[in-house]
């Protein structure tokens, strides 16, 4: 799933260098994270062993830290500073806030489900 998502939005941005499929990926899966916890944890869905499993495990394979690194790493490589650190700063900023924003989507769906 990570491997079609990212290469299809990178496909769909015509060669853009800023690495935008990575990018969707971490921001999908840091939303989705967020809100599967949160709603879990509300309704208490999950034991803890398949919680860990499942968030840390198939969720946390499908977000691309590593490629993530790499990729920064590839645009300092090819002097692309500037894109270097707006790849790093957006991640992790923009990932803390999706990961905030899925705990509160979760908790307002847990009211109703």
């Amino acid at each position: 799933m990570r491997f079609l998502i990212s290469t299809g939005v990178q496909k769909a941005c015509n060669g853009w260098v800023f690495p935008l499929g990575t990018f969707v990926v971490n921001m999908s899966g840091c939303l989705i994270i967020g809100f599967l916890a949160q709603w879990a944890e509300s309704k208490n869905l999950m034991m803890p062993e398949f919680r860990a499993f499942f968030l840390i495990g198939i969720l946390g394979g499908y977000t691309t830290f590593s490629s993530f690194g790499y990729e920064t790493l590839q645009l300092i490589r090819s002097g692309e500073f500037l894109y270097a650190a707006g790849n790093a700063v957006f991640q992790v900023v923009l990932g803390l806030l999706f990961v905030w924003l899925g705990t509160v989507l979760g908790t307002i769906v847990a009211r109703f489900i």
